[in-house]
């Protein structure tokens, strides 16, 4: 009765238990670990945000996004900006403009002076880009690998704008050399502390918002895109703007991640945000798991140190060395470190650890519940899922 009772309480709390664990984990972090290692993670994290959004978009929604790094690009660029007019005195320019002749910050600068419109812009810029790209591509019905090359090629021709417009971003040695933000020391270990906090908890909501939608009806649309779009059409939705949504919230997400790496690395350069990093950016998804909520971050946690760790031991080969673990998982586990999730109730029910006839009762069960739910589906109605897969 207890171990019955502590079932269904973990079941029906879950998402407050986990997290109230990752609150713990969070605040334990800056305690066990060093301020390099804690800047190393807090690197990480931003990375994982970027993660969360791809595991929606693709995991969810079917979209496999390879020009992340667009939107992480644009984030990271509008925090910079502001950042640089931060330690500008009046009627100054950043050094890279003076040697070109500039005398004036261009408006797409001033634009970002304030405070309060580059926090808004940080999630506006690259959530409206993703809008009106999402609009323009699924609304043609472009999806697949088309979808996946054009992605690609975005980020790609972003990278070439940014260094071909070198007056005015820095071109390839991109915007550096921050003291600040937002009137805080970054040389003071506790605004790195602060920092890195700030980072823990985006990534922490944006899992929420994640599994909030996961649970909701607009969780059932994506899917129901994701598997049948041409039924979901029949059914009188729209597939294209289901998609741009997951699309731009993922956007969204990318472009926090890209303006907290900005403080966190103190640099932001078109090599940042090329095709090469948008790959990695998918890497860490296809580790963890597209399909599970928390299996993104934890597989990007997981890429990152590993890609810390063997370019330190191995600086010749680890690029190698990371290429071949990818291919493994890739070709024995494609679902990534998620595809376990079953594994040890699987374990339980074969070794009679959940108590004898547990296995049988299951079957039973799951017997009766596909019974009533064939007898009573005419009667309740069917819900999106059910109608897409009918």
């Amino acid at each position: 009765m207890n171990i019955t009772f502590d079932k269904t309480f973990f079941s029906k709390y879950r998402a407050w238990i986990g997290t109230a664990i990752a609150i713990v984990l969070i605040f334990l972090a800056p305690a066990v670990m060093s301020g390099y290692s804690l800047g190393l993670l807090s690197k990480y994290l931003c990375y994982a945000m970027v993660a969360v959004g791809i595991g929606l978009a693709w995991g969810q929604g079917g979209m496999l996004t390879l020009g992340q790094g667009l939107f992480f690009g644009l984030g990271a660029y509008v925090m910079a900006i502001h950042l640089k007019i931060e330690e500008l005195g009046p009627g100054q320019v950043p050094d890279f403009m003076a040697q070109y002749g500039i005398t004036e910050l261009p408006g797409f600068w001033q634009l970002f002076r304030d405070p309060v419109i580059t926090i808004i812009g940080v999630a506006a810029v690259p959530g409206l880009v993703a809008a009106v790209l999402g609009w323009m591509v699924f609304g043609r019905g472009v999806r697949g690998a088309y979808f996946a090359i054009l992605s690609q090629a975005l980020v790609a021709a972003f990278a070439v704008l940014l260094i071909g417009q070198s007056k005015t971003t820095g071109g390839t040695n991109g915007l550096n050399d921050f003291s600040g933000f937002f009137g805080y020391d970054l040389t003071d270990p506790k605004n790195k502390e602060m920092i890195y906090y700030i980072c823990a908890f985006c990534v922490l909501a944006m899992v929420l918002i994640t599994y909030w939608i996961r649970q909701s009806f607009m969780g059932e649309l994506i899917i129901g895109v994701r598997d049948q779009e041409n039924r979901m059409k029949f059914l009188g939705y729209n597939p294209a703007s289901i998609k741009v949504f997951a699309f731009s919230l993922a956007a969204m997400f990318a472009g926090v991640g890209g303006a907290m790496f900005v403080p966190v690395v103190g640099i932001i350069s078109p090599s940042d945000i090329d095709v090469t990093p948008s790959i990695m950016m998918l890497a860490g998804v296809v580790i963890g798991g597209r399909t599970t909520l928390l299996g993104p971050v934890i597989g990007t946690l997981i890429i990152r140190f590993a890609e810390t760790q063997l370019s330190e031991a191995y600086p010749a080969a680890w690029t190698y060395i990371e290429g071949a673990i990818f291919i493994l998982v890739i070709a024995f586990v494609p679902m990534g470190l998620g595809q376990f999730k079953g594994l040890w109730p699987w374990i339980q029910d074969k070794l009679g650890l959940n108590g004898a006839g547990t296995g049988e009762a299951a079957k039973a069960a799951a017997g009766a519940a596909s019974g009533s739910a064939a007898t009573g589906s005419t009667v309740a109605g069917p819900t999106v899922a059910k109608a897409v897969n009918a």
